[in-house]
């Protein structure tokens, strides 16, 4: 039985997309489609607001796609460089927040260390970041 699978596809080096391989399993042969595009919008922006930990508290990441805009912002020479002399460390000293295991991974990979990762959804992590951010003014 055939079937389309309207999604993005996965990265192919991260191996075959796991919807198309689970539902091979139970007989379906999928057919992929990519539904959606995507694009950055303020990368310079974000880079600026990257560049001050110091205005803020910490870093929310609600998505992998969040972690890839700030792959892309730290991605030119000059910005990475700049991220690994002084920034990360400095983003390092708060909370970085994120949605998911795959998130959290991600967030890893540019050198920080994610909180919140169990949490699932939205709800779950922001009830998780209010009870942390309590304790630590306590």
């Amino acid at each position: 039985m055939k079937v389309l699978l309207l999604k993005d596809p996965k990265d192919r080096d991260s191996g075959p997309d796991p919807y198309i391989q689970e539902l091979g399993l139970y007989g379906f042969e999928a057919a992929l489609i990519p539904v959606l595009s995507f694009e950055f919008v303020s990368l310079q922006t974000f880079f600026e607001k990257l560049s001050h930990p110091d205005s803020y508290e910490g870093l929310i990441f609600t998505s992998p796609r969040a972690v890839e805009a700030a792959k892309l912002c730290l991605g030119e020479n000059s910005k990475n460089e700049a991220w690994r002399n002084s920034l990360q460390e400095k983003w390092n000293t708060k909370s970085a927040y994120v949605v998911g295991k795959a998130t959290a991974s991600l967030v890893e990979e540019i050198g920080l260390a994610p909180q919140g990762e169990k949490c699932g959804n939205a709800e779950k992590l922001a009830g998780y970041i209010c009870a942390s951010m309590q304790k630590s003014f306590n």
